[in-house]
């Protein structure tokens, strides 16, 4: 029997020098990247927008997603919806204020994977107040591409009720529709390639 403890203990060592793989950073590449938003409007339609200003790193073990972290900061005052009338109303003090609030950001702290689905929460800070939000988000890949750098690619939404971010600005219609709904769909669209 007494061979064998020798024979256990290189074992156990050798596992334990072996390194595990280490995260890597991967920065978001803007123009591959889609920052969007859909909400309600006179309670028959929706608008969307998207912000044309961001940034964001993921830093993340390819093998191992659920170990990821996501950080990214969007210039408000970088909405656009298509229309440059609502584009300068949303960046009035009506909503966004973004001379007081410049700029919403998120950064993750749990990760969940399930298959090619991760449920990733974390803190969103938009106009001033800071609150945990849920994003649900879709592994597209990762791959190399023809240039030789590795990229991530990622989709996925969210749900935030802009009353519990300050953004209460309101009409009521004769109908008693809201002029626009509280409830703000996040989408996004990610492709992220390797920092090198």
């Amino acid at each position: 029997m007494r061979p064998i403890l020798p024979a256990l203990f290189v074992g156990i060592f050798t596992l334990a020098a072996t390194p595990a793989t280490e995260a890597e950073t991967f920065i978001v590449d803007q123009a591959h990247t889609k920052v969007g938003f859909k909400v309600r409007h006179l309670g028959i339609s929706s608008v969307e927008g998207h912000f044309d200003k961001f940034e964001g790193t993921i830093e993340a073990d390819p093998e191992n997603l659920e170990d990821l972290v996501l950080s990214a900061t969007v210039e408000v005052g970088s909405v656009n919806t298509g229309n440059e009338k609502r584009d300068e109303h949303l960046r009035s003090p009506d909503f966004f204020d973004v001379e007081k609030y410049p700029t919403m950001t998120f950064k993750s702290a749990k990760v969940k994977k399930d298959g090619d689905e991760l449920e990733v929460k974390g803190e969103l800070t938009l106009h001033g107040v800071t609150k945990e939000i849920e994003l649900e988000l879709e592994i597209g890949g990762v791959i190399t591409d023809p240039w030789g750098n590795k990229r991530m690619g990622l989709s996925g939404s969210a749900k935030i009720d802009r009353q519990e971010f300050g953004l209460s600005f309101n009409q009521i219609l004769e109908t008693g529709q809201l002029m626009v709904g509280d409830e703000v769909k996040i989408q996004l669209e990610i492709e992220a390639v390797q920092k090198k």
